[in-house]
This record gives structure tokens, C-alpha cells and sequence, in this order.
């Protein structure tokens, strides 16, 4: 399985369509481990709008880990079949691991109308 995280310097970047990359983890569920690593380059202009959320599903992307993010964008993940989680923060690897463990969940947050500038 497959994650992408918007980083900005190995961190979740605060607007998901501003990010200057995403990381994808590939990620074993049964060992619960990360076997590999890679970026993807964040495309120019707004998330929702790019061609970002048919990349990600073309590599196999099944959940993105983002910090936050517009309705929009939310929708246009989701209907390229991938998973969204909002409210997180931090090391893009210490993410992704406490995503492994099953400790994080979706916060809810939106942008509205690209208001937050993080």
C-alpha cells in the first residue's frame, strides 16, 4: 500500500496545495514497516486543481496525510480513490509510523475558500 504526505523540508506542509512535494511510502500492513520511499513533485497551482490527485492514484496512492486542505480538494482525492486524513503535523516519517499504528484519524479541518495561510 501506498501513502503520499504534502512536505514541505521532511515536514506535513500546513496547505496541502502548496506544498513543495509529496512524499510516498510504500508501506507493508501486515509487518506494519515502510519499505520505501519517494517523492513526486507537487504540481504549479492550487491541489484541487492540478493534476495531483490522478498522479498519486496512478502510482497506487490509497490515503493521503495532510495537514489541511479544502473541501475541493477532499473531493477530488476522493474520487480518484484516495483516502484523506486531516489535522496532521510534523516529521513526514513519524506521520506515516503513527499512521502504521492506527493512532491517527481524520480532524475535520478545511480550509474555506483558501482562507488559512499556515
Amino acid at each position: 500500500m501506498k501513502i503520499a504526505l504534502p512536505s514541505r523540508n521532511n515536514n506535513i506542509d500546513g496547505h496541502f496545495g502548496h506544498c513543495e512535494y509529496y512524499t510516498v511510502f510504500t508501506v507493508d500492513t501486515q509487518s506494519k514497516e515502510i519499505t520505501n520511499s519517494e517523492t513526486v513533485e507537487s504540481p504549479a497551482g492550487c491541489g484541487c486543481k492540478s493534476n495531483i490527485a490522478t498522479t498519486l492514484s496512478d502510482i497506487g496512492v490509497e490515503v493521503l496525510l495532510a495537514g489541511n486542505m479544502g473541501e475541493g480538494a477532499v473531493r477530488v482525492l476522493n474520487n480518484a480513490g484516495i483516502k484523506v486524513l486531516r489535522g496532521c503535523s510534523g516529521d513526514v516519517k513519524t506521520v506515516a509510523l503513527n499512521w502504521i499504528e492506527g493512532s491517527l484519524v481524520d480532524s475535520g479541518d478545511v480550509c474555506h475558500e483558501h482562507e488559512c495561510h499556515n
